[in-house]
């Protein structure tokens, strides 16, 4: 029997959340027993970005993102959902990518309970609140240590390489700097967000 993959190292998320978006890709992010293949993502690059959180600067809701790579950064949006994102690049310098889609792989039936049974499969982790409320991912877990696994969350490489060429757009529902193409995608995967 081969040992489960070991989470990434600190360093991969010691860079750039537009370089590391991509890299992401066809990662699985495991938690708490139930795990997904990351299939959509969108970069978010701090004060030089007006759609991030961190654009003005650290407050106590977004502290996460202003500490060390590889940490998941969850936030409460619209009043009623929750998201996660990886935190990138060096401590104090904000930068984070956002999970908007994975390909479930391990408990979706669990999935299935915590997202209704009425909702097709391609749709369990199909955006960034799905995705937070299949896996259960909500504000307790913000802070978490990806490379260290703490929360029982974390994110592994099991040999699966990145697209070699990822579809690109623009972020999705943003009102803010849609000029950036710094969401990537696995083209034609049926989890996709949209």
């Amino acid at each position: 029997m081969s040992a489960a993959p070991a989470p990434l190292p600190r360093d991969f998320f010691e860079r750039d959340s537009r370089e590391i978006a991509p890299l992401l890709l066809n990662k699985i992010l495991v938690c708490r027993g139930l795990s997904g293949r990351i299939v959509e993502v969108e970069a978010y690059a701090g004060a030089e970005d007006p759609a991030s959180h961190a654009y003005r600067g650290e407050t106590r809701r977004n502290a996460t993102m202003f500490g060390p790579g590889g940490h998941l950064y969850v936030y409460f949006t619209y009043g009623m959902h929750w998201c996660a994102n990886t935190v990138c690049g060096s401590e104090g310098v904000a930068s984070a990518v956002l999970l908007r889609a994975l390909a479930p792989i391990e408990g979706v039936g669990c999935m299935r309970e915590r997202r209704g049974r009425k909702h097709p499969d391609r749709l369990l982790c199909a955006g960034p609140a799905r995705l937070c409320q299949a896996l259960a991912i909500d504000g307790d877990d913000d802070g978490t240590d990806l490379v260290a696994g703490s929360h029982d969350i974390r994110i592994v490489d099991d040999g699966r390489r990145p697209p070699a060429r990822p579809g690109r757009s623009r972020r999705i529902g943003l009102s803010k700097a849609l000029e950036h193409r710094w969401r990537w995608f696995v083209e034609g995967d049926p989890n996709l967000s949209r």
